[in-house]
């Protein structure tokens, strides 16, 4: 990895951690992308669910007063059967069809309201939020305007929404980690970023969470919810893009 990835990668550890502390989502959508953009596709994964996993897990215990943890019992529960088919099917995309994935994900955002009766608040509804929203995340590398819908109809406030989501994507890139991580370290783990990398990013990306978190309290739930949608939405725009010039040059 040159210098310039490298610096890179750990800018946007910070950037994408401050996105995700606010919308709960966006942030990750950008690192996966970002990553793909500089490594292979296999160490993107797993670099990601690194970085995600302390993003996610620090806020979590931030703001651990508004988390729903029987929604996240439930949650992590799917995850793991989740995590065992996917690691049984031994599916890595290549890398113009994960930009694809990537930019068609966000048109989850824009489906009308009348047409999602969900409620991750209940248990049946929060297991298959589990199973679906791992499984695309093992596949597309983010899953998080899919993990969004599940959330679109509960009575919970922003910090409750922006909580819950990041206690239960902790078990899903814990799952991203492992299914794509073991093969990878078992070959050598080539492509991965130094351990250099990790150790500024990682702080950096707690960092990025608690300047998210401080952004959070100062926006209004409708506010929340309106730019989440277009943030997202002009972040999957651009992966379209890339993975059409992916294909061509193909």
């Amino acid at each position: 990895m040159t210098l310039i990835a490298a610096a890179f990668v750990v800018c946007m550890a910070f950037v994408t951690a401050t996105l995700s502390g606010v919308f709960g989502m966006a942030g990750g959508l950008v690192l996966m992308g970002a990553l793909a953009f500089v490594l292979p596709v296999q160490a993107a994964f797993v670099s990601h669910g690194v970085l995600q996993l302390v993003a996610n897990g620090w806020r979590s215990i931030l703001h651990r007063r508004f988390v729903r943890w029987d929604i996240v019992g439930w949650y992590a529960l799917a995850s793991l059967i989740a995590g065992v088919v996917v690691a049984f099917l031994s599916f890595t995309p290549s890398k113009p069809l994960l930009f694809l994935l990537l930019g068609l994900v966000p048109g989850l955002t824009w489906l009308p309201q009348r047409w999602i009766n969900l409620d991750a608040a209940r248990p049946l509804q929060a297991f298959l939020s589990g199973l679906s929203v791992t499984g695309l995340n093992l596949t597309a590398g983010v899953a998080g305007p899919l993990l969004d819908i599940f959330f679109v109809r509960t009575e919970l406030t922003r910090h409750a929404i922006v909580a819950t989501k990041a206690a239960t994507q902790v078990f899903a890139h814990l799952a991203k980690i492992v299914v794509y991580g073991a093969p990878m370290f078992a070959g050598g783990g080539v492509g991965m970023p130094p351990l250099w990398v990790f150790g500024l990013a990682v702080p950096l990306s707690m960092l990025g969470t608690v300047a998210g978190g401080a952004i959070l309290n100062r926006m209004s739930d409708v506010n929340f919810k309106r730019w989440t949608r277009w943030i997202v939405t002009a972040v999957g725009a651009s992966y379209l893009i890339q993975a059409a010039q992916l294909f061509l040059a193909g």
